[in-house]
């Protein structure tokens, strides 16, 4: 009864890691589409997932076959972690660099007294002429 238990779980360990490679799939295509609230859901769950993996990993034995799967599986897992942080990091230089604008913006025009325009007003060409 035991040998045909081990098998089974070994194999529920694997599954486990191939869903967390979906997962991070999944993640990396909303990455790629620039979809962060999605991906900030999805990593929710990608957190709990890897919590459930971690805490059945540490007590399952996998053979060599197994063992190669599975390093595989986390070498892809990986890539895809690795180009969704890279696209994070560029996403918070964006968000900072729109961040630095609109500060000097706001700096600017209590410098010289003019209302900065708020984003949903387009702003009136007549202030940007110099007078004659």
């Amino acid at each position: 009864m035991e040998y045909r238990e081990q098998p089974s779980r070994q194999q529920g360990l694997l599954d486990a890691y191939e869903r967390l490679l979906a997962r991070t799939r999944l993640m990396l295509d909303l990455a790629r589409d620039a979809n962060w609230p999605e991906l900030l859901n999805q990593e929710i769950v990608y957190l709990k997932q890897v919590e459930q993996v971690a805490s059945r990993d540490n007590a399952q034995a996998l053979d060599t076959e197994q063992q190669a799967r599975q390093a595989s599986l986390l070498e892809q897992i990986l890539e895809n972690d690795l180009e969704i942080r890279q696209r994070l990091i560029n996403r918070r230089n964006e968000l900072g660099k729109l961040i630095s604008a609109s500060q000097r913006q706001r700096n600017l025009s209590h410098a010289y007294g003019v209302p900065a325009p708020s984003p949903t007003q387009p702003v009136d060409p007549n202030l940007s002429k110099r007078a004659p």
